[in-house]
């Protein structure tokens, strides 16, 4: 069985999605919002959605950013990654 390749992505790609999961707080989203608008500027806050855990204890957020390429992406990741509040980014 040969390896499966993951997809290619063409850049610049408007409306990639970024989940970012973490504790319930004010200054998660916050946090999330200013570090979005830094690597993606022209962000639309319109297009944030957030989903609440079943007991209320985390909050799943999802971006859709303009990526234009692989280092912005990646760089975005640590960034979010770097907060103790973050527990997942995908």
């Amino acid at each position: 069985m040969s390896p499966q390749e993951p997809p290619k992505i063409e850049f610049p790609c408007e409306d990639y999605p970024v989940k970012v999961m973490g504790d319930a707080s004010e200054q998660l989203m916050e946090f999330v919002l200013v570090t979005t608008e830094q690597f993606s500027p022209g962000f639309d806050r319109s297009k944030v959605t957030v989903k609440r855990s079943s007991k209320g204890r985390f909050h799943s957020i999802t971006v859709r950013i303009t990526a234009t390429g692989i280092d912005q992406l990646e760089q975005y990741h640590q960034v979010l990654r770097a907060n103790s509040a973050v527990k997942i980014v995908l």
